[in-house]
């Protein structure tokens, strides 16, 4: 009996040695990509936080008779949200996050938000909550380029400038520092615009409709790419957190195992000599 307990007990052991190694080696991975994302985000950063300041320059000189749709809006009435996710697993709860958030936001009226994913994951959580995708963008790079935001973003202009939305969002996770990442919704079209704020005087050439369109077209994607990179390091600092926990409970499963199969040996070992002892003694 001790012996078939000794031979279960070292299969786990060995079953769980296996997955040990396979977690550490994808924690490692993943601390290797998190230090890649986060050096091209900080040198994002510093691009998207300078068409921001255009950004904001040119709203505050725009007239109030300006009836570009960017400002004015649309008829549409669906919303368009742009939600962030992963293409693989095993990171967590990071795009169970990114799902709820845009439930929380969206899910009261399903049926009049429609929804862009990009990652393969958050495909079957959008479809959970009931919520209609009309794109899905898979096979994104670990570190995004200004082509995958291009593509994303000009689908959306083009739904939004043919009436099909009147509001384009984006969800994603907003990476703070290690310890610190938030699901964020912000939303791009149409401009809010706080007319309270005091205006600046620019000279807006060849008119106000074409320039605010145009520096808009580069500013949507600028954030798009800087909301991709905050993604993506979110998502890799939530998948090196997760395996460094499973590495974590492996080795607690280990210990636990090592100390259970000791007691079955030991006591096996202490049977066996209480019967070598009781049959000597029966001989004399």
């Amino acid at each position: 009996m001790a012996g078939a307990g000794l031979l279960d007990i070292k299969r786990r052991i060995k079953s769980v040695t296996n997955t040990k190694k396979i977690t550490k080696a994808m924690g490692l991975v993943a601390t290797s990509k998190l230090r890649k994302a986060r050096m091209e985000l900080e040198t994002n950063n510093k691009y998207f936080n300078s068409i921001k300041k255009v950004a904001e320059e040119l709203i505050k000189s725009i007239d109030d008779d300006n009836n570009s749709s960017y400002i004015k809006g649309n008829k549409a009435t669906k919303k368009l949200y742009i939600v962030l996710t992963s293409d693989s697993g095993l990171c967590g709860g990071y795009n169970h996050g990114v799902a709820s958030a845009l439930n929380e936001v969206a899910g009261i009226d399903p049926i009049n938000n429609v929804v862009m994913v990009v990652g393969q994951k958050g495909i079957s959580y959008v479809k959970k909550y009931g919520f209609e995708t009309i794109a899905e963008y898979v096979q994104i790079p670990d570190v995004p380029t200004i082509k995958e935001a291009k593509t994303v973003v000009e689908h959306a202009l083009r739904l939004y400038k043919n009436n099909e939305v009147g509001e384009v969002n984006v969800v994603y996770t907003h990476f703070y520092s290690p310890v610190k990442q938030l699901v964020t919704v912000d939303k791009l079209l149409p401009i809010d615009r706080d007319k309270n704020e005091k205006k600046t005087d620019f000279l807006i050439e060849p008119n106000s409709n074409s320039v605010v369109e145009n520096t808009f077209d580069v500013y949507f994607r600028g954030k798009l790419l800087n909301s991709l990179l905050h993604a993506k390091t979110s998502e890799q600092n939530s998948r090196m957190q997760a395996m460094d926990g499973a590495t974590k409970n492996a080795n607690d499963l280990l210990d636990s195992y090592n100390i259970k199969y000791n007691r079955i040996r030991q006591g096996a070992i202490t049977q066996e000599i209480t019967e070598i002892v009781s049959g000597a003694s029966a001989q004399k």
